[in-house]
């Protein structure tokens, strides 16, 4: 791993590929432990999580769904404020073990936006997986059932996440360079 620029900023090397893949091994585990006989649906929210979605899933020992559904709130580096909705949840999930799976909590307005809207459609549980979380940015309670890395407060790029659509296919996790 090697320092990288995008869009003419400089990201360092944060997370390897090695440190993901370990971790993400520990989650199956876990989630094959708390659901290996409940046939959960898990709830991927686009673009970010697709990456640790799909390997994710792949590790997971027992019988499971996936669907996905695209939550926007960010634009460069900074949070917009706003969640926009462009693709909706086109499954049922009353009396479903669900989980969601998300790339980054930060403030988790996005998904203080989207969970009350989930409850609202009576699963049997519904829990939350996230790669990253930074504690110190979260502006919105959230019970992270599941969680990869609490990292600090610092804009990351790769391992699908983006700076405005670029980075996602770095198989590491870059910092923002101190400036």
């Amino acid at each position: 791993m090697s320092r990288i620029t995008i869009h003419g900023r400089d990201f360092v090397p944060f997370l390897s590929a090695e440190a993901i893949d370990a971790t993400i091994t520990e989650l199956a585990a876990e989630l094959t432990k708390d659901y290996r006989d409940k046939k959960p649906m898990f709830i991927a929210i686009l673009n970010g999580s697709f990456i640790f979605a799909a390997d994710l899933f792949k590790k997971l020992e027992f019988e499971a769904e996936i669907c996905f559904i695209k939550l926007a709130s960010y634009k460069g580096t900074a949070s917009t404020g706003h969640v926009i909705t462009a693709i909706g949840l086109d499954v049922p999930v009353q009396n479903r073990h669900i989980v969601v799976l998300e790339d980054i909590v930060d403030t988790g307005k996005t998904l203080n936006s989207f969970l009350p809207q989930l409850h609202n459609q009576h699963p049997a549980s519904l829990k939350l997986c996230a790669l990253l979380h930074k504690p110190e940015a979260t502006a919105y309670p959230l019970e992270i059932a599941y969680t990869g890395f609490s990292i600090p407060d610092k804009f990351v790029v790769g391992y699908g996440l983006d700076y405005d659509g670029y980075g996602r296919n770095l198989p590491s996790i870059y910092q923002l360079a101190d400036n």
